[in-house]
């Protein structure tokens, strides 16, 4: 985190828009103040293109004049029933909003507003980190406004509620979420009393919509490192209500002093893993629910011990009833984390083995484009601590990858090189090389690579016997 005084704050709001922003609210004759993670992000030094300002008064109204100063250069979008206002300039998007007060219903996250000053507004913020404010007017331009210490907060570290944490997540519940998002997003720490709320106010979560919660928990999972949010989430009680199927996994059974490992780490790990060489939101999902059918496929054998028999299969019949109750896309992004979940044993079982072209290539036709994914999830599921033994498996997964890559060369040629050649032709027609074997080769590649006939010897010999006569009668 970096330190600046106001001075070096203005420096650093010296761009058009905020100059823009300026005037018009003192030609209208009010204060306004951008205000939550515009400038938490300028502290930590993070890009941020999405702006928002509190007026004291009406932020619709300095919406409208700021665009009637931009003319054609900016757009302007009004959203009385929200009393909120957009302004997009360039790259850069200025949510106005007049200052408000709120209260809540038990039953509703929904508050009832009215209007407020900037401290009602502060007061109504969800994190100290977000309720800093700086000031637009000239008089006081670039002059900081922090009641509740955010500026200390971001420079330990720690996410903290600006009033009573337990009214801040009652009111709204979604709060709790987005507590454990920040924290993980920035690697932050929850105040003890802060933290201490969310468990105290965890049940609250219930009359928040899936999709608000997917939202959160997508956040979570695009984050640096995932593990860290699922952990708290579990910590305060919260995961039993999002992910019950998840929070199961965390627990050992020892039966004849055999213990089998903790899923719920093992997976929070796997997720990691996957996070660190991939950006794809819907892999990372496959890593959180590759082992989700362990709890149900649990057994005790007295002579193989804990067993996890088709843990894959339980587990890709799992997800979609998972997806449904999130709300998550049920189209192909579903179909995939459900594939991946039921081939993610497949390439473990081809690696403890000797490695087979004809494994590898039924691996290749069940996996097909998401071959490189499968491959990436299953690499990220070798967390054993015996190195030898991790070793031996990332050293056949090579040599299984690197098969796939030969295999996928192989067959590119054995399915779309025609399986007969020019030699073949010469001795069907008694030809002699020379330009009507090259008509009659090219002739078939183009029929078999444009899809119109089957890559089979007699379908090709019966094209071959068309053309040849074609080609004779002329």
């Amino acid at each position: 985190m970096k330190e600046y005084t106001d001075a070096e704050l203005a420096q650093l709001l010296d761009k058009d828009i905020f100059h823009q922003i300026s005037e018009t609210a003192d030609q209208l004759g009010v204060r306004c103040y951008v205000v939550g993670g515009y400038v938490r992000d300028l502290f930590l030094e993070r890009p941020s293109e999405d702006i928002d300002v509190v007026v004291v008064g009406s932020g619709i109204e300095v919406a409208k004049q700021l665009k009637a100063r931009l003319g054609k250069r900016a757009h302007l979008s009004v959203f009385k029933n929200f009393g909120t206002a957009q302004v997009k300039f360039g790259n850069m998007e200025v949510e106005f909003v007049g200052a408000r007060r709120e209260s809540y219903r038990r039953e509703s996250r929904k508050p009832i507003v009215e209007d407020g000053t900037l401290e009602d507004d502060q007061n109504r913020r969800d994190f100290t980190i977000n309720a800093m404010a700086i000031c637009l007017n000239s008089d006081s331009f670039g002059q900081l406004v922090d009641p509740f210490g955010g500026l200390d907060d971001l420079a330990y570290g720690c996410i903290r509620t600006p009033l009573d944490p337990d009214i801040t997540f009652s009111d709204d519940p979604l709060r709790m979420l987005r507590c454990v998002r920040f924290a993980t997003q920035l690697n932050f720490y929850i105040d003890d009393e802060t933290f201490a709320a969310l468990e105290r106010n965890a049940q609250r979560l219930e009359i928040i919509s899936a999709e608000r919660v997917s939202t959160e928990l997508n956040k979570i999972m695009m984050s640096k490192t995932p593990s860290k949010g699922f952990v708290d989430l579990q910590r305060c009680g919260l995961l039993p209500l999002i992910l019950p199927e998840i929070e199961q996994l965390d627990e050992v059974e020892t039966r004849n002093g055999r213990a089998h490992k903790n899923n719920f780490y093992h997976t929070l790990e796997v997720l990691d893993n996957v996070s660190k060489n991939s950006d794809n939101l819907w892999l990372r999902w496959a890593a959180l629910l590759h082992d989700v059918g362990k709890t149900k496929s649990k057994r005790w054998d007295p002579l193989q011990g804990w067993t996890f028999h088709n843990h894959n299969y339980i587990g890709a019949k799992m997800v979609p009833e998972i997806f449904r109750r999130l709300k998550l896309p049920l189209d192909q992004k579903m179909k995939y984390v459900q594939k991946l979940v039921d081939l993610h044993m497949r390439p473990i079982v081809i690696a403890d083995e000797d490695v087979t072209d004809s494994a590898v290539r039924r691996l290749l036709n069940d996996a097909e484009d998401d071959i490189d994914d499968l491959m990436l999830l299953c690499e990220a599921d070798i967390t054993s601590k015996n190195m030898v033994k991790k070793q031996r498996f990332l050293d056949n997964f090579r040599i299984v990858r690197e098969k796939i890559v030969a295999l996928k060369v192989k067959d590119y040629k054995r399915l779309f090189q025609p399986c007969i050649d020019g030699v073949q032709i010469m001795e069907m027609f008694g030809l002699q090389q020379g330009p009507v074997v090259g008509i009659l080769k090219s002739y078939i590649k183009d029929a078999v690579l444009d899809g119109r006939v089957p890559n089979e010897p007699e379908t090709l010999r019966r094209l071959l016997e068309e053309k040849y006569r074609e080609l004779t009668e002329e």
